[in-house]
Parts: structure tokens; sequence; C-alpha cells
């Protein structure tokens, strides 16, 4: 049966490995198809997303990392995939994703919504809580992969200073 696993992943979170890990014991084969969103203004690229990705999972062997854009439950059948898998961190989390998850049903009858509660240690955990850490200087290395941390701190690493308009003297008289 084949899995996918829809989102922004701007930027992969430990929270997001936890539900693919999780999900490939459930699953034989889990895609993370990461949304194409032109309403939205992303840190990281598409592009530069999959790579994140693909280099946070090479150590499982049923997960493929691709991209899309419109209607999910176009983008299963596409890839003839029978379920959408969902994390839930929080009750608003699942408001929100039950509503899709029964518009879907309305969109496509074959395909189910499978909803994995997140680990407790990763409930609070969110790209926006990430991206909002790291705008500010904190510590998020223990938020997402160490690769993913650095590629962050690189978007908000403070810009050098501009150079002087007028040089100063190199002795004072």
């Amino acid at each position: 049966m084949i899995a996918i696993y829809p989102g922004s992943f701007d930027p992969i979170t430990l929270g997001h490995l936890d539900i693919i890990q999780r999900g490939c014991r459930l699953f034989d084969r889990v895609i993370v198809a990461v949304l194409r969103n032109p309403s939205k203004s992303p840190l990281f690229t598409v592009e530069e997303r999959i790579a994140q990705i693909r280099q946070s999972v090479p150590h499982l062997d049923n997960v493929e990392v691709d991209a899309f854009g419109g209607l999910t439950v176009e983008y299963a059948r596409i890839k003839n995939a029978q379920v959408i898998l969902r994390g839930l961190r929080v009750l608003s989390d699942f408001e929100k994703e039950l509503q899709m998850a029964h518009t879907n049903k309305t969109l496509s009858q074959e395909i189910e919504t499978v909803f994995l509660a997140t680990s407790t240690e990763h409930s609070f955990l969110s790209s926006s809580v990430v991206k909002e850490i790291a705008k500010f200087g904190g510590s998020i290395e223990h938020l997402v992969p160490s690769h993913v941390a650095v590629e962050i701190f690189r978007c908000y690493a403070p810009l050098p200073p501009p150079p002087a308009s007028h040089p100063l003297p190199l002795t004072m008289d």
C-alpha cells in the first residue's frame, strides 16, 4: 500500500521525520510530497526542501520524495496511492485535518486519510516555530536535522557590516 505524506516542509522538522519513519513501518511505500504553493513565501525553494528531505531519510528504503501542485487527492491518484498520511499534534490540528479528510473523501472515495499522533516530544513542534526561534538566534539543533539547522542559520545570519565610507586613520596625533 502506498501513502502520500503531503506538506510544505519548510523546513522539515524532527516531528515530520517521526511521522515519515512511523509511516514507513505501516506502508509499503511513503511518498513525501512537497506542495508547490504559489500563495506562500517559503524560506526554501521546493528543490531545496526536496534535497533536505532526501538527505534526512537515506536510512529508509521505502521513501520517495517528490513535489506537486494542485489537489492532494489528484496527486495521490497519479501515484496510485491509497492513503493520505497526516500527523496530528494538538486538538486544533485534528479539527482542520478532519475537515480536509472529509473534503478529500468527497473528491475521491477510494483514498483514505490516516492520522498519526505526533510523538510527545514533538507535539509543540512546527516549521513556523523553528523559523521563529532561528530568526532570533535561538538554538534549533534539537528540532531539525543538523544539515537543515545549518541551512536555516545561513538564511538568518546577520549581514556583514557595510564598508566604511571614510577610512579611519591608522594613527592618531
